[in-house]
């Protein structure tokens, strides 16, 4: 299996509205596209320093699985979104 982990730190003048449409928007993704195994999304609730705003966690059965997701039409058009609202985005993929 591999673990897809994103985080996106939004911009300050991004209003509540818009990040919880980036939120269902990623949600979404799990019923579009069948390579996602499993997809949690959520808000952070710590907000520490450090923290960033939204992350989430998704597994494929492999590489290929997280190939055709990164470049399937639903997700790019998300993923352009959660860019523009954000100032940074991170991320991390490793075999579980």
């Amino acid at each position: 299996m591999l673990t897809h982990v994103v985080i996106w730190k939004y911009r300050p003048d991004v209003e509540q509205e818009t990040r919880e449409e980036h939120v269902h928007l990623l949600r979404n993704l799990a019923g579009i596209i069948p390579e996602v195994k499993s997809l949690e999304v959520g808000f952070d609730t710590i907000g520490l320093p450090r923290s960033y705003d939204t992350g989430l966690v998704a597994v494929f059965a492999d590489r290929a699985g997280l190939d055709v997701y990164t470049v399937h039409p639903e997700h790019v058009k998300v993923a352009n979104f959660g860019r523009g609202i954000s100032e940074h985005v991170a991320s991390v993929d490793f075999i579980s």
